[in-house]
């Protein structure tokens, strides 16, 4: 524990994966996989599915769905099977590897072939949580607890900085496409298969430092991992009463992280409409957001985490995201402002997040790690759904935008007010004391 060398392989994890979320979710892949199905849509720019009928752009949110519930449904069983197993290094490289040549495959998906990009970006995603699950789940092995913050904080840092560089990266290529030869399309499958290089390529740093901590288990006779996987999951499930306070404290991220990242995707919306920000201007707003998310989560959170300990520091942050939505809702009238309240945002969204991992790295009981980071994994994906569902209504009801984004105070409060609830060390000592039943050794 605490080893320099394996610590900077696991925070460079961070840096190889979230060239997957920058490039391929949030910039290229939706434009060009619904450019690609226009092309093969009928008058009423519809495609089909057995029959069903799609619109060519929602294709690719339909996409990001399909992987979000396939997330919901396996990640608890894949962590169920990494801590009985004891295989979680293998299942990272796995996953991670899977993910990664199905990004890189996306190079070649050309006009005719959008049903194989679908395809091809729903294994990447659901390749991409579940290596995030195997990843968190190191997080208590790498670092003893006086560490957590700092170590966890320092990979989301290198996970901005490593998502912006790509992204700039591609983008100076998109800019110059024409003056090397290269149309919108060639440019586009160039970046999606940069993603998938980068993110294999430096996975292998991650792959050579981090040390499996225990030997494999072998599977009891007449059992396979798959029932393994139900069984331990059963038995996390009759025993979850002995930890209220790991309880009350997801779902208390559940409501606060869902504020953020609804505020995270409407907030494009909201400087395109209101405020009539370009594609272009948009896109540098997102790289300064990565240059100062990148300073919060390696300087600034880590300082207030050592003065106000990781629960206080959280609380800071939610206390900010609030005044954030109230200014937005109140104040936010120029270009200027937006560029202004966006680096708030980055001072205190990696930290945020790093310290919210950190923290509950401190309430799992040895030796179900993956499993209980698949929960937290698994819950921010299946409650996605009510930060973009309240804003949405606030817009329709009030007919404003402004009132969507004032909606999401709801869930900073609501979240907070439960957080301040948590009593931190008696989680931590729940934790310590877990006697977690063993699975049956047969079937």
């Amino acid at each position: 524990m605490n080893d320099r060398r394996e610590i900077f392989g696991w925070t460079m994890y961070d840096w190889a994966n979230s060239a997957f979320s920058t490039t391929v979710v949030t910039v290229f892949l939706g434009p060009y996989l619904s450019n690609i199905a226009q092309a093969a849509a009928d008058a009423n720019g519809m495609l089909y599915l057995f029959n069903v009928p799609i619109k060519y752009d929602s294709l690719f949110t339909y996409c990001v769905s399909a992987s979000i519930l396939l997330q919901v449904i396996l990640l608890p069983i894949l962590g169920a099977i990494a801590d009985y197993s004891h295989l979680r290094k293998r299942m990272l490289m796995t996953f991670s590897t899977l993910g990664a040549v199905a990004t890189l495959l996306l190079f070649f998906v050309t006009p005719g072939l959008h049903w194989v990009g679908a395809l091809l970006f729903i294994l990447a995603n659901l390749s991409f949580g579940a290596s995030i699950v195997f990843y968190n789940a190191y997080l208590p092995d790498v670092a003893s607890p006086d560490q957590r913050d700092k170590v966890s904080s320092r990979g989301f840092a290198l996970g901005y900085a490593g998502g912006g560089l790509l992204l700039l990266l591609n983008l100076i290529l998109f800019s110059f496409r024409e003056r090397l030869g290269l149309d919108s399309a060639m440019a586009a499958r160039l970046s999606l298969a940069s993603a998938g290089l980068w993110w294999l390529g430096f996975s292998l740093i991650t792959f050579r430092t981090l040390r499996p901590r225990h030997a494999a288990r072998q599977l009891p006779a007449n059992e396979s991992y798959l029932t393994i996987g139900f069984k331990q999951l059963r038995s996390t499930f009759r025993q979850i009463s002995k930890f209220p306070e790991t309880v009350r404290y997801l779902i208390a991220f559940l409501l606060y992280n869902d504020g953020i990242q609804t505020v995270i995707v409407v907030a494009a919306i909201f400087a395109s409409i209101e405020l009539g920000m370009d594609d272009q201007q948009l896109i540098l707003v997102i790289l300064m957001i990565q240059a100062v998310a990148f300073l919060g989560a390696f300087f600034l959170f880590p300082f207030l985490a050592r003065r106000l300990g990781a629960k206080g520091a959280i609380v800071a942050s939610l206390v900010v995201w609030s005044l954030v939505v109230i200014y937005a809702f109140a104040a936010l009238d120029t270009q200027l402002q937006f560029w202004i309240l966006g680096a708030v945002i980055a001072l205190v969204l990696g930290g945020s997040q790093a310290l919210s991992r950190s923290l509950f790295a401190q309430m799992i009981p040895k030796g179900r790690e993956a499993e209980f980071f698949s929960f937290y994994e698994v819950s921010d994906r299946a409650t996605s759904f009510l930060g973009p569902l309240l804003f949405g209504l606030a817009n329709q009801i009030f007919g404003s935008l402004r009132y969507g984004i004032l909606s999401l105070i709801i869930l900073f409060v609501l979240g907070l007010a439960l957080l301040l609830t948590v009593n931190v060390p008696r989680a931590i000592q729940e934790a310590e004391n877990a006697n977690l039943e063993e699975i049956p050794a047969t079937a």
